[in-house]
This record gives structure tokens, sequence and C-alpha cells, in this order.
């Protein structure tokens, strides 16, 4: 069976997900973090990716970026993935897969969605109980976000600097969307687009997408699929 064709817009933000193999465990101490995250900038920088939001789990990572270029989001994942198992298999002693395979993602509408990633991801730690708070949770770009402490190297979307004219504004308004969860139907949403590699977006947007690429970007529906065009500079599918 040919692999899902993951789809990338140069400019376009992308919510990413990465598991552990089989749910297992991918990080086991503080340097792992550490050491992950310092690959994350450096190669974040070497790709022309803007990374906006992160949030590393025990068993996975989440994480919102903007690629510059179509390649850009691919050869991120694909170096950081391989230098960090390079770091676990020597400090562990251990061989083997650690990853999940292919990372999952999904287009975002700004207008729309931008935001809702932002607070999804960075709501991880604490719907999986691990914090009550996202500010407890030290493994996310919460507090770098609301607070103005954290990675320097962290690079607000549009979406964030339209929140406020100033730092302390956007930090303001920004603290203010955590005041209630995220509504179900979109943590749904979000879920079933990154799992399944969709448009995460309104109607107009996918199909705007759809149109650029020359591929549907939505759930289809049971039957005989549909006919696959779009060249290779448009289509990434590492």
């Amino acid at each position: 069976m040919p692999r899902h064709r993951r789809y990338v817009v140069a400019g376009v933000p992308v919510h990413i997900i990465q598991r552990g193999n089989n749910r297992s465990a991918c990080f086991f101490d503080e340097k792992d973090n550490l050491l992950y995250l310092r690959h994350l900038r450096e190669l974040a920088s070497q790709f022309a990716c803007s990374v906006h939001a992160y949030c590393l789990m025990t068993n996975h990572v989440h994480l919102l970026i903007t690629p510059q270029t179509v390649e850009g989001c691919g050869l991120l994942m694909k170096n950081l993935g391989q230098r960090y198992v390079q770091h676990v298999n020597r400090s562990y002693q251990r061989s083997g897969t650690l990853w999940e395979g292919r990372f999952r993602s999904c287009l975002a509408q700004s207008e729309r969605y931008v935001l809702a990633c932002y607070r999804y991801i960075e709501l991880n730690p604490v719907r999986a109980g691990m914090a009550r708070h996202p500010r407890q949770y030290r493994w996310s770009s919460y507090r770098a976000n609301a607070e103005g402490k954290g990675p320097s190297w962290l690079l607000a979307h549009q979406q964030y600097l339209d929140l406020g004219r100033t730092d302390p504004a956007r930090r303001d308004a920004y603290r203010a969307l955590f005041r209630h969860s995220l509504e179900p139907a979109v943590i749904d949403e979000i879920r079933l687009s990154t799992n399944g590699g969709f448009a995460l977006g309104s109607s107009k947007f996918q199909a705007e997408i759809a149109q650029m690429l020359g591929q549907r970007v939505t759930r289809g529906t049971p039957g005989r699929p549909a006919k696959q065009r779009g060249s290779s500079a448009e289509l990434e599918r590492r």
C-alpha cells in the first residue's frame, strides 16, 4: 500500500506530532529534553522553519512550525529524529526503532486554527493529567508564549502578534485564552486532521489548498480513490 502523501505549502503553518514506537517512552531524563530542544533550535534555523509552539511529552512530541520552503518541514523532522535517536541509543545502550514511523502532520489555517493549535499543544499536559495548569509543565512553550520566560528562539506567528500592540499586551491576551479548555469539537478536529494528514480549516481554506496542490486534502468518502495529481515541487513525500 502506498504511503499517505504529506502536504506542505511554504509559508503555511503545520501542526506535527511524532510518537514513540508502540507509544513507548522517547524521553527518559532531563538531558534528553534539553538535547532535543537544542537540536530543534539548530535544525529549524538550518532548514528555514519558524517554531511557534512545542510540547515534549513522555512518549510523543507536538510542534507548530511554519516552513519557508516545501522541503523544510521534512528535512527538519528527518534530521531531528536521526540526531535524537543516535543520542538515545548511545546514552542507553539500545538499538532499533525509537519513533513510530513517519511523523503525522496537518496544514493549519492561520486565521482560524493557529491559536487553537498553540492551545492544543500547550494544554496537552493538562489533558494528560500531568499538570493542573500549562505553566506547571516545564517542557512546553507555554511559559515563553504566555509569560516571556523560555527559549528566545521561538518565533511568534502573526496571529499571536495580532493579540496586542506590545509584548505585555500580547502575553496578557494569550494567557486569557487559557482560562477555558478547548472545545471538544476543536480537539477532535485537530486530532483527525493531524492523524489523517488533512488540511485543518474552513471549507474555503481546504478548497484553496486542494486547488494549489492539485490534491484532495480532506477526508474522503468510501469508494474509488480520486486521481492523484500535483508536482513533486508542491508535494512533499518524506
